[in-house]
């Protein structure tokens, strides 16, 4: 559950928006407006785990802890770099022994409102996907059983599980760690963007450039995949970048229509989460939407049209997480 102090801050800010929101003037975009949503500050809670300040603190332990990998210097945060977007701005992770990953590192960032997890979206939630890192050979290659153990032998662990989960007689396990970790990554949001703020009735917070950004990703069909409060419809497409021979979803599901689709990414902070596509091949902004206009659209977008939708998305980029690193033992 959320807190009381937590709940009263909300109601109070919601209050306090409710008061003070500046009367939607017509610029003449309403009906491009109406299009989007304003991201909410926490995405949907499961009713199997609660979000609670103990188990929030733990999982920030747990992103942030090296000794749950083989080497015991990798941890999450290793490729979820918050001073780099929650991602790593590499074209492909760097993991265990200097392996190479395969894809892209997508940022951790507002992930609490995926329909699924990973590129391929093998995992359907955060506490599904938080343990695959851990094991993965190419990332952190460490045995969970030993992980575990790793956990139990400091004494300050075996505090914080047993706060986290009170009624478990035997709280450092597999699911807790995992729902700790997922806890803590719900709370990475990044509400109150320049475009959350132009739609919640401040004009001025977008350029007549980013409006006609705005307007050019409706009428180009950008919207269609990269929908909802976080720029993303959580399905899969079928793309090909260049330089890419990935298969994609069809490592999930053997079906052959899956070939070559992935799971549409969030645009939310695209501008601070470069590199972009499956393989991170893409350097640039510009150049990741005049991909999408040919390879998912069946168009070539002049340069204005690439710089404005580009604009737009520049004003998707919110208030980051306030993070202070936790010490660990």
């Amino acid at each position: 559950m959320i807190t009381r102090r937590l709940l009263v801050t909300v109601v109070a800010m919601g209050s306090a928006l409710a008061i003070a929101a500046p009367t939607l003037a017509d610029d003449g975009l309403g009906d491009y407006r109406d299009r989007f949503e304003v991201l909410p500050h926490f995405p949907p809670i499961p009713a199997d785990n609660s979000l609670t300040p103990e188990k929030i603190e733990l999982g920030k332990m747990m992103f942030f802890e090296p000794r749950i990998s083989s080497s015991g210097v990798i941890s999450c945060a290793t490729c979820h770099n918050p001073a780099l977007g929650w991602a790593d701005r590499i074209p492909r992770a760097t993991g265990h022994d200097g392996q190479i990953g395969e894809r892209n590192t997508p940022t951790v960032l507002n992930s609490g409102f995926l329909g699924s997890q990973f590129w391929d979206g093998r995992e359907p939630d955060l506490e599904g996907q938080a343990l695959g890192p851990i094991e993965a050979d190419v990332e952190m290659a460490m045995d969970l059983d030993t992980a575990l153990e790793r956990l139990t032998g400091f004494d300050l662990y075996q505090q914080k599980f047993a706060a986290a989960y009170p009624d478990d007689d035997d709280p450092i396990n597999a699911d807790n760690l995992a729902k700790a970790l997922a806890s803590f990554q719900r709370t990475l949001n990044t509400p109150n963007s320049p475009f959350d703020r132009y739609l919640s009735g401040d004009q001025d917070a977008l350029t007549q450039q980013e409006k006609d950004g705005m307007v050019a990703f409706v009428n180009n069909g950008c919207i269609a995949c990269h929908s909802g409060p976080a720029f993303t419809d959580s399905n899969f497409h079928r793309i090909q970048v260049p330089g890419s021979t990935d298969v994609g979803r069809y490592e999930v599901t053997g079906d052959e229509a899956d070939k070559y689709k992935f799971r549409t990414p969030t645009l939310r902070n695209v501008g601070v989460t470069y590199p972009y596509m499956n393989n991170g091949a893409t350097e640039t902004l510009e150049e990741s939407v005049a991909i999408m206009g040919r390879e998912m659209l069946g168009r070539e977008f002049e340069e204005e049209t690439i710089a404005d939708i580009t604009a737009f998305m520049h004003t998707l980029t919110g208030e980051m997480p306030a993070l202070e690193v936790p010490a660990l033992p």
